[in-house]
């Protein structure tokens, strides 16, 4: 199988808190490098009851500081939110300290509501999509080698630091930028499928090597799947009922702490018709099952795609199940 990563969100669940989740984030990132898997991935969202990655570059250097070897970056930090060189700055400083290991993966979605965007950019003036490509361009030359004296604005630590800039997406805009710049991209299709097929398509065929020492020579693309594994179907369709009661709350803007797992019976049993069919399409791109059963779907996810990669989302309400799921997945991909 393609190599596996894991997307974590820091997930709080219901009946537990912020300091537990940040806690078990890392005893996930500890498990996943034994396990073998590629990287670890984290993901800045804000104002957000149920999620704890909020302060992106801090829990990364704190998932460094705890493993050794895994690959640990931003899936990812939401430009728009920072100035570039803040984030030259905070990479170069994370890849200074743990050299080799940090990927910088950057979106232009806001991550959170409007009031709260406010509160981050303290204006609420629209980003152009020139802005953004400006923006990505400004960032990765802070990284480049040698240090230009005549640069009047260098990011110290970043200059020369080995920081691969990827491009997360949703849409056919990410799509054609990636390609545009040779750049790796990831797709969201654990939440967003819908564009996948011709989001990969686009980044394939437009894909232009920007000629950079070390750049990629041809397109390399990551797809997210939402995994849960279990020794049985039936056990790993109780623990996805968690991801299940969150998106159908997407559909009608309830948010929290992710929910603990409920009967299949119940969970059939939620939200009308419109609203089920909202959640069930957002989880399109999915294995859920016993080792065997997501083996097949992931399978079938990869021979579709053709990914270079796949990115691992797998929330779970109880922290032991989660692990388990894990370490099943890895034992499927071994």
């Amino acid at each position: 199988m393609i190599p596996l990563s894991v997307l974590d969100l820091a997930p709080i669940v219901e009946g537990s808190n912020a300091a537990e989740a940040l806690k078990n984030s890392l005893d996930l990132a500890q498990h996943a490098e034994k396990l073998g898997y590629n990287r670890y991935w984290v993901a800045e969202h804000h104002n957000m009851d149920g999620v704890a990655s909020s302060a992106t570059s801090v829990l990364i250097g704190y998932l460094a500081a705890g493993t050794k070897s895994i690959r640990v970056g931003s899936g990812g930090v939401m430009l728009p939110n920072h100035a570039p060189l803040v984030i030259a700055e905070q990479f170069g400083t994370l890849a200074t300290l743990y050299p080799g290991r940090i990927d910088l993966g950057l979106g232009r979605a806001p991550g959170t509501d409007q009031m709260t965007m406010r509160a981050l950019r303290r204006t609420l003036a629209t980003q152009t999509e020139d802005d953004f490509i400006g923006d990505v361009i400004e960032l990765a030359e802070y990284f480049k080698p040698p240090p230009d004296q005549r640069r009047p604005v260098r990011a110290i630590p970043g200059i020369g630091c080995d920081v691969p800039i990827w491009l997360l997406g949703s849409s056919l805009y990410s799509a054609q930028v990636s390609a545009h710049l040779g750049l790796p991209f990831a797709f969201a299709s654990h939440f967003a499928p819908a564009m996948l097929m011709q989001a990969l398509e686009i980044y394939r065929a437009r894909f232009k090597p920007n000629g950079s020492e070390g750049a990629l020579t041809q397109p390399y693309a990551m797809v997210a799947v939402n995994v849960v594994v279990a020794d049985s179907d039936d056990q790993a369709a109780h623990l996805f009922t968690s991801l299940q009661q969150r998106f159908l709350g997407m559909q009608t803007g309830k948010r929290g702490p992710l929910p603990k797992p409920i009967s299949v019976a119940e969970m059939n049993a939620l939200g009308s018709q419109s609203e089920r069919a909202g959640m069930e399409q957002m989880l399109t791109v999915t294995a859920v099952g016993s080792p065997a059963s997501v083996h097949t779907k992931l399978e079938a996810i990869i021979a579709q795609t053709q990914a270079d990669e796949l990115i691992i989302a797998g929330a779970v309400h109880d922290h032991a199940a989660r692990l388990r799921s894990y370490e099943l997945l890895a034992g499927i991909a071994a």
